[in-house]
């Protein structure tokens, strides 16, 4: 799939892709659409949210597109959108966990969390977990994890020379807020991080979902042109932001991985896989440690669990 467009008849379907908004998000949430899902997206802004459901309407010539409000920086409100997501539709076929962020300086959000974890993991670990019952509902299911091959390389210019993967030790952490600390901190590395941490916990799932007839896979979509990148654009090349954009793919490019993966009849079988574009990959080696999965997944969900 070279095209961000979705060659399958979704009809009858329904689809959650998280930050539908964005870039990469409109592309997906329109091209699911097209095939005839019904697609459920977030929005922090109802009025953003309502555009994209007019638009993605007047494209596809159906309304197809519901939005449902909310922060997902927040725990209470990631529990408000998966109820509310539980009590309109009782299966979900297809969650695509898109929504990412990086920051240029270090936040905590109102739960105490760090924000780059905040968004870029917790997001998709808590809509996936909370919303189990309609992914075994809507068997066969896929769940897509947009991550970022940044966890491979740190390095913000990857000059040549060895790649430099993220670091990564939960052997002293006893909660997600100790995570991505003041101490030494870099917003590259926490972005990096928070997607590694939304990998490992995909193979996890992966592994425990694995006779439920839910695949969960991630995906690098490639550099693609979005606001990420003039964040994460080192000061001394601001003055070339729009030569790089120029340069790297399209919305519509970076899209059509996250597509494949979730259309793709061939890739039907699939599950606790990590795609750079098309080509299947190896993560970082910490990933594949069982002592760090199991910590990563017992952290995440001891705070997707706890009281708000």
């Amino acid at each position: 799939m070279s095209a961000a467009s979705v060659q399958a008849d979704l009809r009858g379907r329904v689809a959650l892709v998280t930050g539908g908004t964005g870039g990469m998000g409109r592309v997906i949430t329109a091209e699911l659409a097209r095939a005839g899902a019904h697609v459920v997206t977030t929005s922090r802004d109802p009025r953003r949210g309502e555009v994209l459901r007019q638009q993605v309407a007047t494209e596809v010539g159906a309304d197809r597109v519901e939005v449902l409000t909310g922060d997902l920086s927040s725990r209470r409100d990631l529990h408000r959108l998966a109820a509310e997501f539980a009590e309109r539709h009782k299966i979900l076929h297809l969650l695509v966990n898109n929504a990412g962020a990086h920051y240029r300086h270090r936040w905590l959000t109102a739960d105490g969390v760090e924000a780059h974890l905040a968004v870029n993991h917790l997001t998709a670990f808590s809509l996936t977990y909370l919303l189990r019952d309609q992914l075994f509902a809507g068997a066969p299911a896929r769940v897509v994890n947009v991550v970022s091959a940044t966890m491979s390389d740190v390095r913000p210019i990857p000059l040549p020379g060895r790649p430099r993967p993220v670091s990564l030790d939960l052997s002293a952490v006893t909660d997600v807020r100790q995570l991505n600390p003041a101490a030494g901190f870099a917003p590259f590395a926490a972005y990096a991080r928070a997607k590694l941490l939304t990998t490992i916990c995909g193979y996890a799932f992966a592994d425990r979902w694995r006779e439920k007839g839910v695949s969960v896979n991630a995906v690098h979509p490639g550099i693609v042109s979005t606001g990420i990148v003039d964040d994460i654009t080192p000061t001394v090349l601001a003055p070339f932001r729009s030569l790089i954009h120029r340069r790297l793919l399209t919305p519509e490019q970076g899209a059509s991985a996250a597509l494949r993966l979730a259309v793709d009849p061939g890739l039907a079988a699939t599950t606790g896989r990590y795609y750079v574009r098309e080509t299947p990959a190896r993560s970082p080696e910490i990933s594949y440690d069982a002592a760090t999965r199991a910590a990563a997944w017992r952290l995440s969900e001891n705070w997707v669990t706890s009281p708000a």
